[in-house]
């Protein structure tokens, strides 16, 4: 297959290229292709004539989007209607890469793909709406709390900040399904190969809270966990602009009934990737 990939610079995007080994990938960071310029994402796909597209391109800074929710809905909702339009015109189908920040946040089981969303701050609105852009042939990956090799992430800011502070205060009242890029972006490919369309849910196995993981990264870097202290989002100074969901446990129930294997545990690939920075 042929597979244009918006957003190639990001810490998903990059693991795509080497995901798709086998297959042609023509992968664009968001300086060859802003996918909030209609004409230039319908140039780029015409120039491609890819097969399939994996948007990974989008806004991903909350508290940004937040702040400008104009341009969140340009990137992340308009820009998805220009990425399936282009691919309509070439007969091509979109896998678009959602968010857990779609659900309002308030459930007290895993949320399945058929749950209601309802989200709650601009980002989740205009992820949501770039959801709503896509055709019936189309797939869409929900994920959540995603770490990797590249970009910036949680995992990178524990390791920096256990260098920095004798004790690290991490929320310990938002909880969540901890998701690696690299085994993502293999999950993608096993979905875009497979023409499989709708909506998955696609996270490790395993949920926790962010002090949880913190403890963990602690722990696989070799440190004191109990040097990472927990507090409650309302204490957080100062505090931040956009909600975050209280609860995004997302059940992989799609992928599950479909009998397509699950990710491995989130412990397993943590514990690669500390390994891997802290050797660097």
């Amino acid at each position: 297959m042929r597979i244009l990939v918006t957003g190639g610079g990001g810490q998903v995007g990059r693991e795509l290229a080497p995901a798709f080994d086998g297959h042609d990938v023509v992968a664009l960071e968001r300086a060859a292709l802003d996918v909030a310029d209609r004409d230039g994402v319908l140039a780029a796909a015409e120039g491609c004539r890819p097969d399939a597209i994996v948007h990974a391109g989008a806004w991903t800074d909350v508290d940004g989007c937040e702040g400008d929710p104009d341009r969140a809905y340009a990137v992340n909702a308009l820009g998805t209607r220009h990425v399936a339009e282009a691919a309509r015109r070439l007969g091509a189908t979109v896998c678009y890469i959602s968010t857990d920040y779609v659900f309002p946040g308030d459930a007290t089981r895993p949320y399945t793909e058929w749950d209601a969303t309802g989200p709650r701050s601009a980002y989740g609105r205009s992820k949501l709406g770039g959801e709503q852009e896509l055709s019936e042939g189309d797939t869409v990956v929900r994920t959540a709390w995603v770490n990797g090799r590249y970009g910036r992430n949680f995992v990178k800011t524990m390791l920096r900040m256990a260098g920095e502070r004798e004790t690290v205060r991490v929320v310990d009242d938002q909880h969540g399904c901890p998701t690696f890029a690299a085994d993502l972006a293999s999950m993608i490919k096993t979905l875009v190969v497979g023409r499989r369309p709708g909506v998955f849910h696609v996270t490790n196995q395993g949920a926790t809270t962010w002090f949880g993981l913190a403890r963990d990264v602690f722990t696989a870097a070799g440190l004191d966990p109990a040097r990472v202290q927990p507090v409650a989002s309302a204490d957080l100074d100062p505090p931040r602009p956009a909600p975050r969901p209280a609860w995004s446990v997302l059940d992989n129930a799609a992928l599950r009934l479909s009998g397509v294997p699950l990710l491995a545990d989130y412990h397993e690939p943590l514990d690669r990737l500390v390994k891997e920075l802290c050797s660097r």
